[in-house]
């Protein structure tokens, strides 16, 4: 039976050494309890690092064996490894970079990133040793980027899903990173990309689109022979966990002993993990900004402030909890009073009986990251107030602000807007507490990370049987075989072929895509069948086509139906259009050309192609959406159509269409085989408007009215091969 397998870079258990052995204890991150709900079940596992290094061979038999009956699998990594994968090229080098720090904190070593493949490959290790196909697997975070396309190397038809945790930063950010293409190629062997908000959809999306030579189009990337997709998946919380703590008993002595302790000051809640992302100096600024400026509220407002720590091995975060200590020490030392102070700072981990009590205490949970991929102590704050009241302030950094919109929404570089919302936050009236704070449950309660969990495993289903729907209609050899047997059998063929795209690759100059001497081969060979009628149909200039082709047996039709050719006889066009409208459009068009470096206009009998396959990635597409806008009510007043195709934009008469063209031709005689090739938009038109029995192939795409699609020229012409090949066997039979 099929199994989900989930790998993460650390287990869901904390490993501690003691003289008599290893103690294990469960974690309760949210992450933990959401994949509980999967690893827990049948034959399901979780793979990841233990935490520790464990040296001996009896010692990890030990661990594994008693990690197997948690449904848990090890990786065990040497200190080396931990060192350099973990904190060197996960710590020093995409931390700081996906969270905008690359100046300061970003260190590039090449040792880092051979660490960081190594320790990749045991993961897959791991993973070949319990995975079969059809499998599940769910990989997790930044550490295990290389992972997807190491696991779809070895196993073709497992799922892979991928989620990452943290933000993903913009084009401009990542691609500072030396081993981009080789990061975000490992990504491509998922089936589905998850991340926390859709601006991070957007930023990988146009990183992926720079650097790889993969086509994107909305959130679906299309590699070689694999589509996959990306989304956004807000990340919850165990919400009934943080909804019934409050009401335990431990938990009521704890908000008792606080609430008499700070009874006669707000209390404003700070909770972080030391990070220099997480913007505790700046917090305390706007704190200390508030003091100076209010002096009013000295002895009614306590700020309690826990940062727990980590890495603080590492210089720049010994540095930074120093600055915080300093900080922390000013402020008290310049505002305290006999019987009141400012900040009660603690530098340690929590039990979570004692935070869910300051949770339900605090008057004001002040969460500014500076860049923060969801945040969920903003949502465990509100889980946590069961009486619908308090104030979150939130940073808009943060993921969880695209969701807990009645928070108050600051900038945190913005000092003296944090300190205004701190402020509105102990000033608001109850009952505006009591309506934000309800809907902000309401949202964190459906949102939960059971949800998350559900919609992220949902989706991956979809997306894998999107893609085995397109491998049923991709033109594979069986498929071939099929149509080939078809072609053979039968007396009367019509056979459309589009050029660009479709017989030939796109070249950055339209001039340069020329037909080879092997499309010439071709062509000739389909042609010498007398059964055969090929029509070329193209978009292209009437006179492009005559010089390549007007000496071949073939019929040819140009820019998109405006002109017709027979064989053996001169163009002629279609009669009573005008290109009066051109005088209207061409200054709009010269207008984007002036605008958009790179792209230039083309003029055809009855239309006019706006080309931006040179222009800078991304402000072409922009130019192109503006100027469908800006063309769309001119076009229909005038009767012209709007044709978006493969870096070009045409504006043509509306009666001039490839279907009615081909229609034209299919009507003219009695053909039991009828063909059609086409890679774009206007292709379309033929697909629609031929019979149900023809066989109709698009090119480069799988999303079409097209029964089948194969995905480059060179596939096209091995298809036409075929037909000559199979032709040539019954000539000779």
């Amino acid at each position: 039976m099929p199994k989900t397998i989930i790998v993460s870079n650390r287990l869901p258990v904390k490993i501690s050494k003691t003289d008599d052995g290893y103690v294990f204890s469960s974690s309760e991150g949210g992450l933990a309890t959401g994949l509980g709900s999967v690893y827990k079940h049948g034959n399901n596992k979780w793979i990841g690092w233990p935490g520790i290094e464990v040296t001996g061979q009896h010692d990890r038999e030990n661990i594994r064996h008693q990690l197997d009956e948690m449904s848990l699998v090890p990786v065990f990594l040497e200190q080396e490894e931990i060192n350099q994968y973990y904190e060197g090229f996960s710590n020093d080098v995409l931390w700081p970079v996906f969270h905008y720090y690359i100046s300061t904190y970003t260190v590039y070593k090449q040792s880092y990133w051979e660490y960081y493949n190594i320790v990749n490959r045991k993961f897959r290790d791991e993973i070949l040793k319990i995975a079969e196909p059809g499998d599940v697997i769910w990989i997790h975070d930044y550490q295990l980027l290389l992972l997807p396309s190491l696991v779809r190397a070895e196993l073709a038809d497992v799922s892979i899903g991928f989620f990452l945790h943290i933000p993903f930063p913009s084009h401009e950010m990542f691609r500072n990173i030396p081993w981009r293409y080789e990061l975000l190629e490992g990504l491509m062997g998922a089936d589905l990309i998850g991340l926390h908000t859709f601006d991070d959809v957007r930023h990988f999306t146009g990183s992926v689109s720079r650097i790889l030579p993969v086509t994107v189009s909305a959130n679906i990337i299309t590699t070689g022979e694999r589509s996959l997709v990306v989304e956004s998946f807000a990340m919850g919380i165990d919400v009934n966990k943080y909804a019934t703590l409050p009401l335990k008993k431990n938990v009521k002595d704890h908000i008792s002993a606080i609430k008499e302790a700070f009874k006669n000051s707000k209390l404003i809640l700070s909770i972080d993990r030391l990070d220099y992302s997480k913007g505790i100096l700046q917090r305390l600024q706007a704190f200390e900004q508030l003091l100076q400026k209010h002096p009013e509220y000295a002895e009614k407002i306590t700020m309690y402030m826990i940062v727990v720590p980590s890495r603080d091995t590492v210089p720049q975060y010994a540095q930074l909890r120093d600055e915080i200590d300093k900080r922390v020490g000013n402020i008290n030392a310049l505002y305290r009073k006999m019987d009141w102070t400012p900040i009660h700072y603690y530098y340690r981990s929590f039990p979570i009986e004692m935070l869910s009590a300051l949770y339900a205490s605090a008057d004001v949970c002040l969460v500014t990251p500076m860049r923060d991929g969801m945040n969920l102590v903003s949502k465990e704050y509100v889980a946590s107030r069961i009486n619908d009241d308090g104030v979150l302030v939130l940073s808009e950094m943060a993921g969880a602000s695209k969701e807990l919109i009645d928070a108050l929404i600051v900038n945190p570089n913005n000092i003296n807007e944090v300190c205004e919302a701190i402020i509105t936050a102990l000033n608001m009236p109850h009952d505006e507490q009591k309506e934000r704070m309800q809907q902000m449950r309401a949202l964190v309660t459906k949102f939960n990370i059971l949800h998350w969990v559900k919609i992220f495993m949902d989706k991956l289903k979809e997306v894998k049987q999107m893609q085995r729907s397109m491998q049923t209609r991709h033109v594979s050899f069986g498929t071939e075989q099929s149509i080939v047997k078809r072609y053979s059998k039968t007396k009367k063929r019509i056979i459309f072929l589009d050029y660009d795209g479709t017989l030939v690759g796109f070249k950055p100059n339209i001039l340069q895509a020329n037909p080879d001497r092997e499309l010439f081969a071709i062509i000739d060979k389909l042609t010498e069948d007398t059964a055969n009628e090929v029509v070329m149909i193209s978009g292209r200039k009437h006179k492009n086509l005559g010089e390549w082709f007007g000496d071949k047996n073939v019929y040819l039709i140009a820019e998109h139906g405006a002109w017709f050719k027979e064989q053996n006889k001169s163009w002629h066009k279609i009669s009573g259009l005008s290109d009066n409208w051109k005088q209207d459009i061409l200054p709009v068009l010269e207008t984007y050309v002036d605008r958009t470096p790179g792209s230039f206009i083309e003029e055809k009998t009855y239309s006019l192609v706006w080309h931006y396959r040179n222009a800078q990635k991304g402000l072409g597409e922009l130019r192109a959406n503006e100027l469908m806008n800006n063309l769309k009510y001119l076009a229909s007043d005038k009767g012209l159509q709007l044709l978006p195709g493969d870096k070009v934009l045409e504006v043509k008469n509306v009666e001039i269409n490839k279907g009615k063209a081909a229609l034209l031709l299919v009507e003219k005689d009695n053909y039991d085989f009828i063909i059609a090739f086409g890679d774009d938009y206007t292709d379309e038109d033929i697909f629609k408007a031929l019979p149900d029995n023809a066989v109709t192939i698009k090119v480069g795409s799988n999303v079409s009215t097209a029964k089948f699609y194969l995905r480059n020229p060179a596939e096209v012409r091995k298809l036409l091969l075929s037909f000559t090949e199979t032709g040539a066997l019954e000539v000779k039979g």
